[in-house]
């Protein structure tokens, strides 16, 4: 197996001291591979799971000739190149009963939408635009062959793929499955994430608080944005910084799952064993991302068995509430989506806005402002929710998008334009 920290090492551009945002993003993705295994599952159950294998259509879609409108159905030769046409009616089509009979020189057939185009039309005239008058139609000027006409397979061919594997399935996924008669399809097995939180002063709920403590919040937000993205996800608690209770927790969370994700112990300054442990069972790259907030992140692999199996994907996430959710959704949650075997992962666009506040910025470095989105007029504004600690889960909870500052810019005037990434799209 290809080492992973000297397959870093030999990039010319990787600095694990300053190492920006996308090169970050891009490493991780660029070192995994989907986990294996799919399962049947009814399409009602297949929402937000990514599929395992191609869908192919039993059937053409549509499966014959019909109209796209409310209309009449007529031959285009018998349509005047200039002026009014006559034409007789003799009958009507409706979707489910076809007309039966053929539609002769100078005829026409009343049809709905959905109905089989009765034999010999070639066009459908929208019923806004004739004029009736006894058992004559009066069709105007101005109509095209073929217009509003859908012919038998002009969505999907019988034997042509209608979805391929990896898209995940949304709810117009499963309408187009459900078209095609197919009441069940193979997806992939769900991701298995084992979390923990590190550090002393970590308590449960349920437990009081002793001097110093703090409540665990990481592993609530982490197992709501897991569950979000479909992951079976294990809950091993907070781990204190003891060397063999967080050597036991890496052997059972890596015998377990296919990621495990940590909160606390990657920064300058914490407990050194954390980062000797994390190595010496398996290869991990610390990382000094040039953001804001979310600096310190470890990534890599758990292996305590030695070679005998690849080992379990390894985040390690800083131990500040928003630091935790900033770098979950910028590196782990694309990850995640490729290790379930979603291609591509989905990427979630920066849009602009004008920002009605002054923003403070480093240079260097990106920064993710939490933002609320609104508009004035016909123009999208964003502005900052307040406060911007790291610690600050407020933010994080009144945001509906981050203000994404370049890592080229300095700072924000009032009125300047800035990107803004909804996180209707990530949460």
């Amino acid at each position: 197996m290809t080492s992973l920290l000297q397959t870093f090492s030999c990039l010319d551009d990787y600095d694990p001291n300053a190492l920006p945002v996308e090169r970050a993003r891009a490493l991780i993705l660029d070192a995994l591979t989907p986990v294996s295994g799919q399962q049947r599952t009814f399409i009602r159950q297949a929402l937000d799971h990514i599929l395992a294998a191609d869908v192919i259509s039993p059937v053409d879609v549509p499966a014959h000739d019909n109209s796209a409108m409310d209309g009449w159905a007529v031959r285009f030769d018998d349509l005047a190149p200039a002026g009014e046409t006559r034409l007789k009616n003799i009958g009507t089509a409706f979707a489910g009963r076809a007309f039966d009979g053929k539609v002769g020189t100078g005829e026409t057939v009343r049809i709905m939408t959905g109905a089989v185009l009765p034999e010999g039309v070639d066009a459908v005239v929208v019923q806004e635009i004739v004029r009736i008058e006894g058992d004559a139609v009066v069709i105007p000027p101005g109509q095209h062959r073929e217009q509003n006409l859908r012919r038998r397979g002009e969505d999907l061919r019988a034997g042509s793929p209608a979805i391929h594997a990896g898209k995940l399935l949304r709810p117009a996924e499963l309408g187009i499955i459900a078209s095609l008669g197919i009441a069940e399809v193979s997806v992939c097995r769900p991701v298995r994430v084992a979390l923990f939180s590190t550090g002393d002063e970590l308590c449960s709920i349920g437990t009081p608080l002793f001097p110093g403590a703090v409540y665990d919040s990481n592993r609530y937000t982490l197992w709501g944005m897991l569950t979000r993205l479909g992951c079976d996800v294990i809950d091993m608690g907070v781990v204190k910084d003891d060397p063999a209770a967080l050597e036991t927790a890496f052997r059972k969370a890596a015998a377990c799952a296919d990621a495990i994700i940590t909160t606390g112990g990657v920064s300058v300054g914490e407990a050194d064993f954390i980062k000797q442990l994390m190595a010496q069972l398996g290869e991990v790259a610390f990382w000094k991302i040039a953001m804001k907030p979310g600096r310190p992140m470890a990534f890599g692999r758990i292996q305590p068995d030695g070679e005998k199996r690849p080992g379990t994907w390894l985040f390690g996430l800083p131990g500040n509430p928003v630091a935790v959710m900033v770098t979950f959704y910028q590196f782990v949650r694309p990850a995640l989506l490729k290790l379930a075997g979603c291609n591509p992962a989905p990427v979630v666009p920066c849009l602009p806005a004008r920002c009605v506040e002054p923003l403070k910025k480093g240079k260097g470095r990106t920064e993710f402002y939490r933002g609320i989105l609104f508009q004035d007029k016909d123009e999208w504004c964003v502005r900052p929710t307040g406060a911007q600690g790291s610690g600050i889960l407020k933010s994080m909870s009144e945001a509906d998008c981050f203000i994404v500052l370049e890592p080229e810019r300095e700072k924000v005037g009032a009125g300047e334009t800035v990107n803004v990434q909804l996180m209707h799209g990530l949460v």
